[in-house]
């Protein structure tokens, strides 16, 4: 396989992390809900424009992982308590989104966008590194095991446009 590398994206690579987004949810997500909802979540989270809003925040930090040129994976973390309030009392980083297209499942390129962010994080002296992940997601919940990642017992609500639907909080502390 090619070498992998990853880069912090740019405004210049919205178009480029607008489709591998869509295209990793949608096939993560496609038959936990109605068609209906799924094209409207794409709509509202991962179109051009809430992208460059995202790309356009210096502190929120989306990473490509590429083969030669092509995005094949990506991540996006932020310092970010609004959802996870208990997390205010460590130095935490939440883990947003860690996808990558399923062609390229099971080579390494999740690891290697683990590996990444979780070496960020310690460089930068967090404390904790946290994350949801769909209750159903086993094979997620599987490759967060791996790197001591826990359920923390916390949910929360993530509902994919009327269809209701439930994450776990897991988190790793540093």
């Amino acid at each position: 396989m090619e070498p992998i590398t990853i880069r912090r994206a740019t405004l210049a690579d919205a178009v480029k992390l607008s489709a591998i987004s869509i295209q990793t949810f949608y096939d993560t997500f496609t038959g936990t809900c109605t068609e209906e909802d799924m094209e409207s979540f794409l709509k509202d989270y991962f179109h051009l424009k809430q992208v460059q809003l995202e790309l356009s925040n210096e502190n929120d930090f989306y990473y490509l992982a590429e083969q030669q040129g092509k995005a094949v994976g990506y991540l996006r973390w932020m310092e970010d308590y609004n959802n996870f309030p208990l997390m205010k009392q460590w130095k935490s980083l939440e883990l947003k989104r860690i996808y990558v297209l399923k062609e390229f499942h099971g080579k390494g390129v999740a690891q290697q966008l683990m590996d990444f962010a979780l070496q960020y994080a310690s460089a930068n002296q967090y404390q904790v590194v946290w994350l949801g992940v769909w209750e159903h997601n086993l094979r997620a919940q599987k490759f967060y095991e791996k790197y001591s990642f826990v359920n923390s017992g916390h949910t929360h609500d993530f509902p994919i446009g009327t269809t209701p639907q439930t994450d776990w909080w897991f988190w790793k502390f540093l």
